[in-house]
């Protein structure tokens, strides 16, 4: 269900649970949702949404990626380390995205409201970096100052 609609609060996936004949609590429901690593990010209509990013489909890739295409405003760098500037409140969605990817390139990153940091691994270029963000942003190059 969360692969496929747009949920926003533990409320109202209980309330659609409850209406496919699945009976559960606020607390099992809470639990589920960290076991199972469902994370939740910023959404222009609904506040925020539900996604579970290691196993998202095509579709909701597209969906999730739009999103995230908006809220990125610049990419920067300093020695190996990496900036990514977003609006504000995305910062955290954009690197659960990012984490999600395991890549190699990235030795690891620490989210604000609206700012990444990357740590790039030794030897790994700028552009290096920039190429493997395409997944998560499509034209990030364009944004790379």
């Amino acid at each position: 269900m969360i692969e496929s609609e747009l949920i926003s609060s533990q409320e109202e996936l209980l309330f659609r649970l409850k209406e496919l004949g699945v009976e559960a609590t606020q607390s099992t429901l809470s639990r589920d949702l960290k076991f199972m690593k469902v994370a939740k990010i910023p959404h222009k209509e609904k506040g925020y949404i539900y996604i579970i990013p290691e196993n998202a489909n095509e579709q909701r890739e597209e969906k999730i990626s739009s999103i995230i295409t908006d809220a990125i405003l610049s990419v920067d760098f300093s020695g190996n380390m990496a900036v990514i500037k977003t609006l504000p409140g995305y910062a955290n969605a954009v690197t659960v995205l990012i984490d999600s990817e395991n890549y190699f390139e990235i030795l690891g990153t620490v989210a604000g409201d609206d700012t990444i940091f990357i740590v790039m691994r030794e030897g790994v270029s700028r552009s290096q970096l920039v190429e493997v963000l395409t997944s998560v942003h499509p034209d990030i190059r364009s944004l790379y100052k």
